[in-house]
């Protein structure tokens, strides 16, 4: 999918979108989508967009209006269908009266494809419906094994990589969330020393819906050699998202952050990465390049982009960091 070429423009409101014959999506280009919430209201500002979007991320105010608009309104529609459905199963089951669980929606993607962004938006978007005001945000990058483990392990190359994750402990996370359990809590990640916060928690209160962003959410189970059960943390999504674009596109884009991030984050005292802080221009882009090439390209390749036929919308990005086409899985 992340080869093809957009496809030709057209107005879902005169022709119905694409509809391969042998795909498990239904295909819509920008146009097509972007028509699909005329009458739905956009309660964001330019300031909103500037504060959510994340580094070397062109986000405007234009795109979440083309491609989250119609998507936060997608959201509801299938939030209210799972409301009824409850309500059915309540229903017929004798009205036990046992509340809804939270809606869960999984956001994956590679590094700097703008997954974080995404979840941001969606985030912001879904909590000013009046339906769903309680909704939480969690990203998997809380979940990653603690710097000294990776080391004892010999993983700290992989970071990133499923092996690099506490996976039984997303797993718990997200299942007592489905479950329903009132108070659930995840470790904190902090991006300047490029670790896990010692005793830091995000508490999560049962939200009318919780997001979970990360590289590799939508993977399948695996079984290992200390268990066999074959449950994964995709198994409690009730939508899942994958963003998508060509990678030599998101490899550019990766560069472009990392020249960034010199005179930002790299050069915040204590930062795990401060000596890339001084490097200069070539300097940053021959080591962001190897960084690519070594360690995300690889995972990219062999962990993340499998999962993408996983999604049940894909949002397809060109090479201007826009989205050009969305599948959405047939139902």
């Amino acid at each position: 999918m992340a080869n093809d070429a957009p496809s030709r423009e057209h107005d879902t409101r005169l022709t119905p979108p694409v509809d391969r014959h042998h795909s498990p999506y239904i295909e819509l280009d920008r146009a097509g989508w972007a028509a699909l919430a005329d009458t739905t209201p956009l309660p964001l500002t330019d300031t909103d967009v500037v504060r959510l979007r994340g580094l070397g991320d062109p986000l405007d105010l234009e795109e979440v209006d083309d491609v989250y608009r119609p998507l936060s309104a997608l959201l509801q529609r299938y939030v209210h269908a799972t409301d009824r459905l409850h309500s059915e199963s309540e229903h017929f089951l004798g009205g036990g009266g046992y509340p809804r669980t939270p809606y869960v929606i999984g956001v994956a993607g590679s590094v700097a494809v703008g997954k974080s962004s995404t979840s941001r938006l969606l985030c912001e978007l879904l909590r000013r419906w009046p339906q769903t005001p309680r909704v939480a945000l969690v990203t998997t990058d809380g979940f990653l094994l603690p710097n000294a483990e990776l080391e004892r392990r010999g993983l700290m190359d992989r970071k990133g990589f499923p092996e690099s994750f506490d996976r039984r402990a997303l797993l718990r996370f997200v299942s007592d969330v489905k479950a329903g359990a009132p108070v659930v809590s995840a470790p904190v990640y902090d991006h300047i020393p490029y670790d896990i916060v010692p005793g830091a928690e995000q508490v999560v209160e049962h939200p009318d819906i919780l997001i979970v962003e990360g590289l590799n959410v939508l993977q399948p189970a695996r079984a290992t050699p200390r268990s066999t059960s074959m449950v994964a943390v995709s198994d409690f999504f009730d939508f899942s998202i994958y963003v998508d674009a060509r990678t030599a596109d998101v490899k550019r884009w990766y560069i472009d952050r990392f020249l960034k991030l010199r005179s930002t984050a790299f050069s915040v005292p204590g930062s795990y990465f401060e000596k890339y802080a001084d490097l200069d221009d070539h300097q940053a882009v021959e080591t962001a390049s190897r960084i690519w090439e070594t360690i995300n390209a690889p995972n990219l390749r062999e962990n993340i982009q499998p999962t993408r036929a996983r999604a049940k919308l894909v949002i397809t990005k060109d090479a201007n960091h826009r989205m050009h086409r969305m599948l959405l899985r047939k139902l």
